[in-house]
């Protein structure tokens, strides 16, 4: 009986233990349903959504503090009316092409910005100091947003501009720029935007500006013509005053640089007459010099229709031989004769047909830029 007693307190024990296990199990998840509800919500996560989702439109509504209206308690709400304040942006100006007289073949360009207007004479001030000692042309420009056009600038020029343009030339006939040059321009020009609290838009390539002027530089050497044929005295050397009346009523001037010069309604010079000898023409000495000889020269890449030009030489070549009883002879004193002159022309129409090959018109803006001494 004894052990069949405890047999059966021993199995009611198991029994009662298996019970309190399976109790505890099941309460352990009761609970934890309990927990899984309460976490879940009908609201959108805004942390792993878009920026500006909503429940309903779409609408981003910010968390803000108002008054329930009774004890001025601040309390969290989300008012769906109450409209968000828009910051704008600033209003930031494009960007303007460069001037229509600049080539980037032939211009090293830097724009600046100011933030606010800018004062000519200020700039220009300060461009002389930095820019000094450039061995080529510098040229500024200010952009008048109200007449959306650059306006060239000088030490005369007033008003204030948002947009500068500074362009140095790359080449002229003394040949291109070098490494100093394209340094102390671009530098100079970033202290300028410094000084002023501006911004350069862009700076150029070193590399490419000066291999760029190095390339132009070889083309205009290869274009780069003058043709001069002489007058020289047979009997008496030519007497100043009467070669001054006849290069006059041809419609020549004197000039400052000695020698007469036949110009062009825009006032571009087509041909020079100058002394054969070193003695430069002035209008107090022509009155007691005399020369043997004279010679007429003609820039081809600084004339328009360079062939036509050296007709119109030749012509008055041929005119001031017989008033002054001479002859007309090339460099070597050879007679220059019909079928030399014919040669010549065809010669300045071919060097004038490979420049306009190259977007570079003989006589044009440019050439008259790039062949500048």
């Amino acid at each position: 009986m004894d052990s069949e007693l405890q047999v059966a307190l021993i199995g009611a024990g198991a029994a009662l233990v298996v019970l309190i296990v399976a109790y505890n199990k099941w309460q352990e998840r009761k609970h934890r349903r309990r927990a899984e509800q309460a976490f879940k919500s009908d609201h959108r996560d805004v942390l792993l959504e878009p920026d500006g989702a909503d429940a309903t439109d779409g609408a981003r509504v910010e968390p803000s503090f108002d008054s329930d209206g009774g004890d001025n308690e601040p309390v969290i709400g989300t008012p769906a009316a109450a409209p968000r304040p828009v910051r704008e942006a600033a209003t930031r100006r494009s960007v303007p092409e460069k001037p229509a007289e600049l080539d980037t073949r032939a211009d090293c360009v830097i724009l600046i910005e100011a933030i606010e207007p800018l004062d000519v004479p200020r700039l220009w001030a300060a461009q002389q100091q930095q820019l000094d000692g450039l061995s080529k042309p510098v040229r500024w420009f200010g952009f008048d947003d109200g007449g959306n056009v650059w306006r060239p600038l000088n030490t005369h020029s007033a008003g204030a501009y948002h947009w500068f343009c500074a362009a140095m030339q790359l080449v002229d006939r003394n040949g291109p720029i070098g490494e100093t040059d394209f340094m102390r321009f671009s530098g100079g020009v970033q202290r300028i935007a410094e000084q002023f609290f501006a911004v350069p838009a862009g700076l150029p390539a070193r590399v490419q500006a000066l291999g760029g002027a190095t390339e132009l530089d070889r083309f205009c050497a290869d274009v780069d013509v003058q043709i001069g044929i002489n007058v020289v005295a047979t009997q008496q050397p030519f007497l100043g005053t009467k070669l001054r009346g006849l290069a006059e009523a041809e419609g020549l001037a004197l000039a400052d640089d000695g020698s007469f010069h036949m110009r062009d309604e825009a006032g571009n010079t087509v041909f020079t007459l100058s002394n054969l000898e070193p003695t430069l023409f002035t209008a107090e000495n022509l009155r007691t010099v005399q020369t043997h000889g004279i010679t007429l020269v003609i820039d081809v890449p600084r004339v328009a229709n360079g062939a036509a030009c050296f007709e119109r030489m030749m012509q008055l070549a041929t005119h001031l031989a017989g008033a002054l009883q001479g002859v007309v002879v090339d460099d070597n004193r050879a007679p220059f004769g019909v079928d030399a002159a014919g040669m010549i022309r065809s010669q300045i129409a071919q060097f004038q047909d490979r420049m306009a090959s190259h977007d570079i018109p003989a006589g044009g803006p440019l050439a008259l830029r790039l062949f500048a001494a």
